[in-house]
């Protein structure tokens, strides 16, 4: 059965409407479960840890829904659609785990309590969704017009994987350098000290930027730079414009209950940023290489899953042995 494109693009808005309405509804329960604890900064994952079973179970059913509209993309367009809305979602969730790296440092940084935390994940994800969308559309009409873009784009996935593979691990973000906190400076007064869940505070009559409108900054600017290496690592697979999008922002939903799953045992993905390396490098020279040799795409689905799979057995191996040694 062939679905009109306008019947389609119903469908994933009422897909978007309902899971937004969950997500936010959901994870307005877990913050009431933690909102007693007292406010510890990030770093004390055991906060997270305590709440890791229920943000695994809502990460399933995100991953499941994302699942779903696979199933309906294969019986309303074809299995050559599906196939690429897979590889398109499994490649841009695989390359957002590194966001949480930068969720971590940030909230670390800023000493921002965890029953802070999902105010400024809401307003990022949302805010990151438009903005993506945004730059699909830029991305896709540049690559139908100008087909030599498809080098660039992978000249950008190589240069990120190169800059990757020489960047130093940070511990901290030095807030006072930051070029989008400078700027915020300019117009706003900051109050980095406040113990406050708003985004802006007025005291003696100032109004006083808080640490979740700094972080807020932050994250929005780092998923900016985000976007513009995994944008063009999916546009690899594919450039239909449903299909890009769809899968973008199936990605992006559950972001924050990866990031509570996630965030209390980072330091266990020993092998995540080598395996993302060697992701973005495959996908660079697939796109550079495009003309002379096309890599099938199921192919390219079962490298994607191979190269995940590895670093999550890789890794879970490791903290076996570093726990045997410990005892």
């Amino acid at each position: 059965m062939v679905m009109n494109d306008n019947i389609l693009w119903i469908i994933f808005s009422l897909f978007v409407s309902i899971a937004l309405a969950v997500d936010l509804g959901l994870f307005t329960n877990l913050i009431n479960r933690i909102r007693p604890m007292p406010n510890k900064p990030i770093h004390s994952t055991i906060a997270i840890a305590n709440h890791s079973k229920t943000a695994l179970k809502w990460t399933i059913t995100w991953i499941t829904m994302a699942g779903i509209f696979a199933v309906l993309i294969w019986t309303t367009m074809n299995y050559d659609k599906m196939l690429e809305f897979v590889t398109a979602y499994t490649l841009e969730k695989t390359l957002s785990v590194d966001n949480m790296f930068v969720f971590l440092l940030v909230f670390s940084s800023l000493s921002i309590p965890i029953q802070h935390q999902h105010r400024v994940l809401s307003v990022g994800i949302l805010s990151a969704i438009a903005m993506r969308i945004f730059l699909i559309l830029i991305g896709v009409s540049l690559l139908e017009t100008f087909h030599f873009m498809i080098y660039i784009l992978g000249g950008i996935v190589l240069f990120t994987a190169l800059r990757m593979l020489f960047q130093k691990k940070e511990e901290k973000i030095d807030i006072e350098k930051n070029i989008a906190i400078r700027l915020l400076k300019k117009f706003i007064p900051l109050d980095l000290t406040a113990k406050t869940d708003k985004f802006l505070y007025k005291k003696n009559g100032v109004l006083y930027a808080t640490p979740l409108l700094v972080a807020l900054i932050i994250i929005e600017m780092t998923d900016l730079i985000f976007a513009f290496d995994s944008i063009p690592a999916v546009l690899a697979i594919t450039n239909d414009y449903f299909i890009v999008i769809t899968s973008n922002v199936f990605a992006i939903f559950g972001l924050r209950s990866l990031y509570f799953l996630l965030a209390g045992m980072m330091e266990k993905f020993y092998y995540l940023k080598p395996a993302l390396l060697v992701l973005l490098f495959f996908i660079g020279f697939k796109m550079l290489l495009s003309e002379w040799y096309k890599i099938p795409l199921d192919m390219s689905l079962a490298i994607i899953s191979i190269i995940l799979i590895s670093a999550i057995g890789f890794s879970l191996r490791k903290v076996r042995k570093t726990n045997k040694i410990s005892k």
